[in-house]
């Protein structure tokens, strides 16, 4: 042993032979597979194969001057090399299929694609490789654009769209002339589903041929603004003014105008049906001074979206105020229930007196037939009541009472004692009449004149039938 230590020559073997195994030792761990018996013991390079889809193709022409048809989309590429370099291909694409037309006319040719930015190391194969493609001069054409609703069963019961409006209403496209030559349409799309209020959308638009066939042209601009007005249930309805406050002392209204006389109302169906007026217009009494035009706003009413007109015209024009009294007139009972009879407690007579106060051509023609007194029994139980009358008579006519409340008396019909004897029932008129007498005498002594102005009166007397604002008081009057 020392003998070969000794030697020169014997330590340079030595040592290549451990730089080898060293060597064998590293690159075996790097190995990608194990060695067959009988393969080198030195690695050699590996390659590696791999199919990459959808690849897109990028096209080179003159695209101001010429329009192309039949350059595919995308393609497969097959790739080759090393591991680690078709590893990168595969993760990155850093490569480019295109085909190259710059140098071609009009017409019909086979080109060739090719690759290029392709990593060193690689070979690339394209699928296709070849394609035929046409080559055409670009023609440029305006076409209007045209709606259609689609879902149109499904818009909210009631509601259907009207006209749309497209912006801009024209487009231009851009294509071959044999392409232009065979549009059809240019449609935009409008979706109706539950659509209960206006549509104000953007709207790309597809070019159509005479089969439906969507074409391949450039359109400009692709997409449009599009408003759909959307007609929901209306129907129309007269109005009803509310007066509040007091006129001046010594003015009366002589007649009211209003324009229009009916409004438009929208909304559901439901809230349509209910609806037969619309109350709450107000005209304020103590700014009207001499004849004069307001504007009033209709009030919206529940369940309605949208009143036309939403103001009104009121013209007002006044006279000097006159008086006219109406004695005797009869008190009705209105709202009884079935099961109760009344009977006027005070005055017995179940009368009263009324003073009317208006312009002159509306006293002059005011007959004691065109005034109706009652009292609203709807809520009354059995027993004696103390209730207000009310006064329902010709517009712009204000009245004063006799009395402002009366007592009235309601008997059950099951309750009721069987008929008088003939004298009790003679003792009983006489009774009555010595009683309607001295009534009638306090009525005159006792003089309550509360005002009950037509505004409250046609208010209380609403709940009864309501009552339209005639378009000249004149003729209501009459």
């Amino acid at each position: 042993m020392d003998k070969i230590l000794n030697n020169r020559w014997a330590v340079k073997l030595l040592a290549l032979v451990f730089a080898l195994l060293l060597y064998g030792a590293v690159n075996s761990a790097q190995a990608p597979t194990p060695k067959k018996i009988g393969e080198s013991f030195f690695p050699t390079s590996t390659t590696d194969e791999a199919t990459l889809t959808d690849i897109p193709v990028k096209a080179y022409y003159d695209d101001e001057k010429y329009v192309v048809t039949g350059v595919p989309q995308t393609v497969n590429v097959t790739i080759k090399g090393s591991t680690s370099a078709v590893k990168t291909a595969r993760q990155t694409k850093n490569f480019e299929i295109y085909a190259d037309m710059q140098n071609l006319s009009t017409g019909t040719h086979k080109v060739e694609l090719k690759a290029r930015d392709v990593s060193k190391g690689l070979t690339l194969s394209i699928n296709p490789s070849v394609t035929t493609v046409t080559i055409q001069e670009k023609t440029t054409a305006e076409f209007p654009v045209e709606t259609e609703f689609y879902n149109q069963n499904k818009i909210k019961d009631g509601y259907s769209p009207e006209q749309p409006i497209v912006n801009p209403k024209k487009v231009t496209v851009t294509g071959s002339k044999d392409v232009i030559d065979k549009i059809s349409v240019i449609k935009a799309f409008v979706n109706l589903e539950d659509v209960d209020q206006q549509i104000e959308k953007e709207a790309k638009l597809t070019v159509y041929d005479s089969s439906g066939n969507e074409l391949p042209v450039e359109v400009s601009p692709s997409v449009v603004d599009i408003t759909v007005p959307i007609s929901s249930p209306s129907k129309k309805v007269p109005f009803k003014l509310e007066r509040t406050g007091s006129l001046p002392e010594g003015i009366s209204i002589s007649s009211i105008e209003t324009s229009p006389s009916e409004v438009t109302v929208y909304g559901s169906q439901k809230a349509l049906d209910a609806l037969d007026f619309i109350d709450g217009v107000k005209l304020d009494l103590s700014k009207i001074k001499d004849d004069t035009e307001i504007d009033a706003d209709i009030p919206l009413p529940d369940g309605v979206k949208k009143v036309s007109p939403e103001t009104v015209k009121i013209k007002v024009k006044v006279a000097t105020a006159e008086e006219k009294k109406i004695d005797n007139v009869p008190i009705s009972v209105v709202g009884l229930s079935k099961d109760l009879t009344s009977d006027f407690v005070s005055p017995s007579s179940g009368r009263i007196t009324l003073t009317a106060k208006g312009s002159k051509s509306a006293i002059d023609k005011l007959k004691a037939s065109d005034v109706e007194a009652y009292i609203n029994a709807g809520d009354l139980n059995e027993g004696t009541h103390e209730v207000k009358v009310q006064v329902n008579g010709p517009q712009n006519v204000t009245w004063t009472l006799s009395r402002s409340k009366v007592k009235v008396k309601l008997t059950s019909t099951d309750t009721e004692d069987q008929p008088a004897s003939t004298n009790d029932r003679k003792d009983q008129k006489d009774q009555k009449d010595q009683k309607d007498q001295s009534t009638d005498d306090d009525d005159q002594s006792e003089k309550s004149k509360e005002e009950s102005t037509q505004d409250k009166a046609k208010k209380e007397s609403s709940q009864r039938q309501p009552v339209k604002e005639d378009k000249k008081e004149d003729e209501a009057s009459s």
